[in-house]
């Protein structure tokens, strides 16, 4: 909608944030509905809460959609509409930077489309799409799905393409990538010595581009840029 701040794809690595993901009755945002949201809650890299919920779309969810995620007509029947059930993902993700695999392409558009019908809003959070991420620091692997970056972590994948699972299961894999220096995680330590408190200096990427910040965040708010 013209005039509403929409959230912005990040990059990089934050200790805070919200995994999310979506399952839908298709593949378009303005004909097909959502009918599963999940989500998981993680501080200081650990997760902390989870939210799940299946949503009755108010239609016949298609043959095609179930053989991928299991969810058929039945499974729904009692489950909460998309206005309640949207209502309280919204509660549970608040102001969080959100995370999750192609959401920039699919599950933000579902989001958006479902607020502005419902709320006459956008999606205001920031997020960070781990196929984006996935592309730039596993070039080596030949397909980026979630499967195969659980597959290259050595992580289950078991219950994939439920929307709970695949929020744990991307949770992992967006903390193993989040270790790498290139990703301003915790393998981006540096030999430097925060000025303020002592703690160790991280290489982290920003909204600006890369810089210096404190490992001891929140309680220590020192940055430098990374080019002095």
């Amino acid at each position: 909608m013209e005039g509403q701040k929409r959230g912005r794809r990040l990059s990089g690595y934050r200790p805070d944030y919200v995994v999310f993901d979506l399952e839908t009755t298709g593949l378009s945002p303005e004909t097909d509905g959502i009918i599963e949201i999940s989500a998981v809650k993680v501080r200081g890299g650990k997760v902390t809460d989870s939210f799940s919920t299946l949503v009755n779309p108010g239609r016949h969810i298609p043959a095609a959609a179930s053989r991928v995620n299991g969810i058929t007509d039945s499974m729904v029947a009692d489950a909460p509409g998309l206005k309640d059930a949207l209502g309280r993902f919204l509660i549970f993700i608040g102001n969080d930077v959100l995370v999750g695999h192609n959401i920039h392409s699919f599950d933000v558009k579902f989001l958006n489309h479902a607020m502005e019908e419902l709320y006459k809003k956008s999606l205001g959070n920031d997020y960070i799409d781990t196929l984006y991420m996935a592309r730039s620091c596993l070039k080596e692997l030949p397909r980026h799905r979630l499967v195969d970056l659980a597959v290259h972590f050595h992580i289950s994948t078991e219950g994939a393409h439920r929307a709970l699972n695949d929020c744990v299961m991307n949770q992992k894999c967006y903390e193993e990538m989040g270790r790498r220096p290139d990703q301003g995680g915790a393998g981006a330590k540096t030999e430097d010595k925060c000025p303020r408190c002592g703690g160790d200096l991280v290489k982290r990427n920003g909204r600006y581009g890369p810089f210096y910040g404190c490992g001891n965040y929140p309680r220590c708010r020192y940055t430098r840029n990374a080019e002095q």
